[in-house]
């Protein structure tokens, strides 16, 4: 919010003609509404001056006095908020078609290939194709068995590495988000395109930080909402610059996926179906499905994949290893699990996680305490519609609020408490009353199709750090930082470094690998 005072000065000389007309034009179409609750308005921002720490803690804080449905401004812009499972399960049940969309903004315009990457498309056709395609080539239960064997590969990798920068058995301190980054990097780019970005001999090097660091700032950027789609007038001065950045940004990203396909396309020696790369499998259907199947929509594909698909998972998995860090008998408890079920011979591979129901509920109360996107994303509705006896008024923008139901006493015991015990009961996962409560991956149609890769991701990282090493806090006193660097997501302020040293039952077991 830094500068805005300038800032809205410009707005206020430039744009109150604007203002006062479409105040005019709200003001017809709501007048006969009946609106969520809403804090006073303040002229031009609206409700901005209400943001100042994250934007979920905010509307968190705002449920506590105005409901669990309300209403606000930022800018043009009209939101509601949600932060209960009834309000949320009506948003998403009855009225889910109609909040299927997703809302426009400068971000959306300069990154997604004209709307077609499918967490963005408009809900309609192409959606649905998009949807179809990633779960049936990425995401289904066939494809994950298949592509089981790139991420069992790559977290040996990742251990063999610790292994050897330990000098086989000393303690040694380690940046857990680097490592964690290089397994999460290398897993999607070998689905992509069939090799790791961060080859063996180079991950405990500088180069394999540079390449990491790279990627991170050319892929960190989401489609979020920012003040440019508030004010539009600050996008037509060119407002830090921002427009510019993103136009630049997304000429990296096209320019490193059209060297994908190009390569693909010009390579005379595909792998066998059953192991061949995503994308080189999408250019092979290309013939068949050729008004479809643009290099746009793949390089679309291979952008959700190195964004929501690598990002969420390295997070989460972060998040986890620092509450079981800060944890030590929970730590034991899963070690102990890991210990009975698997044993020392060899390490916990995908077909284990089901076997090891702790380790699911570490991972569940990891998703519930930090979800990678506190407020999901955002919804758009199409048309008007009614959540909780009040009015929403077509085009306005829909925040389900997941970091507010995920800690409501009234929801859970203990709520701010790393639990995983409260994911034990049989049957809770399959209990449709309880999905409305415990939001990780969204709700309804747009929920997240990745679900399953990302389970598999962290269950699989988690149980062979916990298997082969045994860890420790930097710092023996206190807790471990839980602080964010971002207001919209819950990625760490600092990167979880951690103490580790081989576990005795496992070093024959790692010197093997």
């Amino acid at each position: 919010m830094e500068n805005l005072c300038y800032y809205l000065v410009t707005i206020l000389l430039c744009s109150l003609p604007l203002l006062l007309i479409s105040k005019s034009l709200l003001f017809n179409h709501v007048k006969n509404k009946k609106l969520p609750p809403s804090p006073l308005a303040l002229p031009i921002i609206g409700h901005l001056y209400l943001i100042k720490n994250s934007l979920y803690e905010d509307l968190t804080s705002l449920s506590s006095r105005y409901g669990p449905i309300f209403f606000l401004q930022f800018g043009r812009r009209s939101f509601v908020v949600v932060s209960s499972p009834s309000t949320i399960e009506e948003c998403f049940t009855r009225n889910d078609i109609i909040l299927a969309n997703r809302p426009r903004g400068m971000a959306g315009d300069r990154f997604s290939y004209n709307y077609t990457v499918v967490g963005i498309a408009p809900y309609g056709h192409l959606w649905r194709v998009l949807r179809r395609l990633l779960v049936v080539e990425s995401f289904s239960f066939n494809s994950l068995q298949r592509t089981s064997f790139i991420r069992e590969e790559e977290i040996k990798m990742i251990l063999r590495s610790i292994y050897r920068v330990s000098k086989n058995g000393s303690l040694i301190r380690v940046d857990l988000n680097y490592w964690i980054s290089v397994f999460t990097l290398n897993v999607i780019m070998r689905m992509l395109v069939g090799r790791c970005s961060i080859r063996e001999e180079d991950a405990g090097e500088e180069l394999g930080m540079q390449i990491i660091k790279e990627f991170r700032e050319m892929f960190a950027s989401g489609i979020a909402q920012n003040l440019c789609d508030f004010f539009p007038i600050l996008r037509w001065i060119g407002y830090k610059g921002l427009e510019k950045k993103m136009i630049s940004l997304h000429k990296k990203r096209d320019k490193l996926f059209q060297g994908f396909i190009d390569e693909f396309q010009s390579s005379d020696t595909l792998l066998d179906k059953e192991k061949k790369a995503l994308i080189a499998n999408l250019l092979a259907s290309k013939e068949k499905e050729s008004d479809f199947l643009s290099d746009d929509i793949i390089k679309g594909i291979a952008l959700i994949m190195l964004t929501a698909g690598r990002e969420t998972s390295t997070l989460t998995t972060e998040w986890a290893m620092l509450l079981l860090l800060n944890h030590p008998k929970a730590l034991q408890k899963l070690r102990t699990e890991i210990d009975n079920s698997v044993g020392h011979g060899r390490l916990v591979d995908e077909s284990d996680i089901p076997k090891l129901p702790y380790l699911r509920c570490v991972v569940n109360e990891t998703l519930r305490l930090y979800p990678a996107a506190p407020l999901l994303i955002p919804h758009h509705a199409s048309e008007d519609c009614r959540v909780g006896g009040y009015d929403i008024p077509k085009g306005t923008i829909v925040l389900a609020n997941a970091w507010a139901v995920h800690r409501d006493p009234k929801l859970w015991e203990q709520p701010e408490k790393f639990m995983p015990e409260r994911f034990e009961a049989k049957g809770l996962m399959d209990n449709e009353e309880f999905n409305s409560k415990f939001l990780p991956f969204g709700i309804g149609r747009r929920a997240c199709p990745g679900a399953n890769l990302g389970i598999r991701n962290v269950s699989l990282a988690v149980g062979t750090f916990i298997q082969c090493f045994d860890w420790d806090k930097v710092e023996e006193d206190g807790e471990l930082d839980v602080n964010f660097s971002n207001r919209i997501s819950l990625k760490k302020a600092n990167h979880l470094e951690a103490l580790c040293a081989p576990r005795q039952e496992s070093i024959q077991l790692l010197s093997q690998l």
